[in-house]
């Protein structure tokens, strides 16, 4: 067919096109491919913000879900990290205590505390009389008047011993002693708190597993339905030939949103029970004579508690975008 002479292109016309295209792409610079790059993960970004806004309760719903799930193993392994911080560190605490016969007198114990001194696997004795001995139990019990209707001081001396290992060798050294009445060694309660401990941190982690796998799976299932919702664009984006990764950039942003978001609400959730509880904990503690400040999450903790639901949400998106884009594959004539 021949062209209409009005349709023919002059070759300097298209010569001075080509020059213009070619000094465009020069204004453009190097960063252009970055500016590009930038331009469509802020699209991708601002649009998953505009999806969340358009349906306040559903990703309200999706995001309190997450954060109750995501909160409650931190809040357990919080609870244990504070419990094992106000035993002392029961698990580096040796310390052998030995009850004297009422009838040592001061002068005698501190002889035993200084043979005892001079042993290899003591690290250090300190002898508490019976008038200190007195003095603490007023302090830390309600049953100090009753002391006051008997005759003299019925406490006696202790001697308060270190070991240098575990202890169970000079526990049994000094239970042989004549003048010790009573040895009492932290070992056996140490060792079953240690237990209980290490059981509770396991729960926290079958827990945590348990429960990030229900913010994956409600994550994948609320991206899912927001596919379904735009499987006729997605297919007509696939038509137009938009690649795998263009079609998943908004709903993989719109996962790790709501994982975000989880994230904060898990901090504000633990921070409030963290006020709630605080105060009666206080009071509990003073009640025993003792001073203790409950810890929250720390710099590191903050990070991961954020990062983490982050993640899931960037997963149990990807996972569900991949399934589909798999599953609905344009079919060009």
């Amino acid at each position: 067919m021949k062209v209409p002479e009005a349709s023919r292109v002059d070759p300097a016309t298209l010569q001075s096109a080509k020059a213009t295209v070619s000094a465009r792409r020069k204004r453009r610079g190097p960063l252009a491919p970055l500016r590009h790059w930038l331009g469509l993960h802020a699209h991708g970004l601002f649009s998953s913000l505009g999806r969340m806004a358009r349906r306040p309760f559903a990703a309200a719903m999706t995001v309190a879900v997450m954060g109750i799930a995501i909160a409650l193993p931190v809040a357990l392994g919080l609870a244990l990290a504070n419990v094992q911080r106000f035993s002392g560190n029961v698990q580096a605490s040796r310390q052998v205590t030995v009850f004297l016969h009422p009838d040592i007198g001061m002068d005698r114990a501190n002889a035993i505390a200084a043979q005892l001194r001079a042993r290899h696997d003591v690290a250090t004795v300190t002898v508490r009389s019976p008038a200190e001995g007195l003095a603490e139990f007023r302090k830390t019990s309600e049953l100090a008047p009753v002391l006051d209707a008997l005759d003299g001081n019925p406490l006696p001396a202790v001697l308060l011993v270190d070991p240098n290992d575990d202890g169970a060798a000079v526990a049994a050294s000094l239970k042989a002693m004549p003048e010790a009445d009573v040895v009492q060694q932290d070992a056996v309660w140490r060792e079953r708190l240690s237990a209980w401990l290490g059981f509770g941190s396991r729960i926290a982690w079958v827990l945590a597993i348990a429960l990030g796998a229900g913010a994956l799976l409600i994550v994948g299932n609320t991206v899912r339905l927001d596919i379904q919702h735009r499987s006729e664009e997605i297919g007509v984006l696939q038509f137009l030939g938009a690649t795998d990764g263009f079609v998943r950039r908004p709903f993989l942003y719109l996962g790790a949103l709501y994982g975000l978001f989880a994230g904060m609400l898990a901090l504000g959730l633990l921070a409030l029970a963290g006020f709630a509880i605080g105060p009666a904990l206080n009071r509990l503690v003073a009640s025993y004579g003792s001073h203790f400040a409950l810890h929250g999450p720390g710099g590191i903790d903050i990070v991961g508690l954020l990062g983490g639901p982050l993640l899931l949400g960037w997963l149990g998106a990807w996972l569900a975008t991949g399934h589909h884009l798999r599953g609905n594959r344009p079919i060009k004539d």
